[in-house]
Formats: structure tokens, C-alpha cells, sequence
């Protein structure tokens, strides 16, 4: 992971689990040792954030970056300027949770100079099981209006295919054989397979891309 880009960009389509890799990432870089911010730049959907797991983070030295106007109960969808800073300073290794889909990923855009200026890798979150990317001309509309509204490039794909605890082995592989055909269009690799730790011993070591264990932490709003 500390070979991917400084700046990682994790974007994907409502649903496909981009929170949850984006949280699960900044877990594994602060466990690694690296010194870690993740900023929430998901300032559409009410769901699935990752400053809800602010408290876990604070625990974890994790610096997060969200809302800039916090109230008791909730918060303003409003960009923090601790972000420009996440990219300045280059001691942080830093994770952006961006919102799913193109109108999501304008908030994304307005960064556009400092990320030319960066290096950074975005990481495209690929569930199969979505209905608009649930094939390749799906999953290639839904990348490219990504790519239009944040104004930046996917660099890689992560096929996270699930249904959450109803996920199969046949989900995981269907979805791979998605992310590969959209790979050899694209021309764009696949970095990462993720999959909840009981897969792990059931997959092959010879995918394209590397398995990315995960643990779940982001609660279901109607678990509330």
C-alpha cells in the first residue's frame, strides 16, 4: 500500500463500498506506521461517511478532515480548507473519500491545481452488483462522468463486488471478470480485489490485483 501515491483518491458509485475500502485503507497505512489523514470530500450522500468513524480514527493518530461547520446533531456539506493542507504537507499519507458520482466528484475538482501538481493515484471502486455498472458499458459511462466532474484521471480499479452479508465467492469472481474486461478497454490495472476476511482462503493468489482483506465498520442506517 505505502507504494501506491502519496495522495490516494477513492471514488466509485453510491453503494459499491467506496467508504468502507476508503476506511479500512487508512486503518492499514496508520497500522503500517505511516503518519495518516483521511479527508471526506462526500458531501452529497447522507450515508456511509467516513468522518462518522471519526472517534476510532482520533484513537488511531488518524488525522480526519471533513465538514468545516460542525453542529451538536449533524454537519454542513461544506469543504474544510485543512485539505489544502493535507496536500502541502507532505508528511501525511493521505486518503480522499470522495463522493459517487459525477455530481459527488466535483467537490473533488476544485483541488485540480494542487493534485496536478501531486502525484496521486484514484482508485475507481467497482461493484458488480450496482445496477449502473453492473456490465462494461455501465461501469465505463459511470467511471468516465467520474473522471468529468472531479476533472482528474483514474489511475487504477478496485473490484469490491458484494452484497454485503449476503456476499458470495461468485459475487467476488463475477465481479472480477467485470473490472478485468474493464481493465483491457480502459487499458487501466486492477490494484486491488477486496473481499471480508473469510474469502480469503478461498480465492486464488493468481487474480489480477491484490487481495485487500477487509473488516466491516460502517454502520447501516437502519441500524441505528
Amino acid at each position: 500500500m505505502l507504494n501506491d501515491k502519496r495522495v490516494r483518491i477513492i471514488t466509485g458509485h453510491y453503494g459499491s463500498g467506496k467508504t468502507e475500502f476508503a476506511v479500512n485503507y487508512a486503518l492499514r497505512l496508520a497500522e503500517s506506521g505511516a503518519k495518516t489523514a483521511i479527508a471526506d470530500l462526500d458531501i452529497v450522500n447522507p450515508y456511509f461517511r467516513s468522518r462518522e468513524m471519526e472517534p476510532m480514527f482520533n484513537e488511531k493518530n488518524i488525522r480526519v478532515i471533513s465538514s468545516s461547520v460542525k453542529g451538536l446533531s449533524g454537519d454542513i456539506p461544506a469543504l474544510s480548507p485543512e485539505i489544502n493542507a493535507a496536500f502541502h504537507d507532505k508528511s501525511y499519507q493521505v486518503v480522499l473519500d470522495v463522493g459517487g458520482d459525477k455530481v459527488g466528484a466535483t467537490a473533488l475538482g476544485r483541488y485540480h491545481v494542487s493534485l496536478d501538481e501531486e502525484p496521486y493515484d484514484m482508485f475507481f471502486v467497482l461493484n458488480a452488483n450496482r445496477r449502473q455498472t453492473h456490465d462494461v458499458e455501465g461501469a465505463i459511462k459511470y467511471l468516465r462522468s467520474v473522471e468529468e466532474g472531479s476533472r482528474q484521471r483514474v489511475t487504477a480499479l478496485v473490484n469490491n463486488t458484494h452484497l454485503c452479508g449476503d456476499t458470495t465467492l461468485e459475487d467476488i469472481l463475477s465481479g472480477q471478470e467485470l473490472c478485468e474486461a474493464v481493465s483491457r478497454e480502459l487499458n487501466i490495472p486492477i490494484k486491488y480485489v477486496v473481499m471480508e476476511r473469510k474469502f480469503l482462503e478461498k480465492l486464488s493468489s493468481s487474480m489480477q490485483g491484490e487481495i485487500f482483506p477487509i473488516d466491516i465498520y460502517m454502520k447501516k442506517p437502519w441500524e441505528d
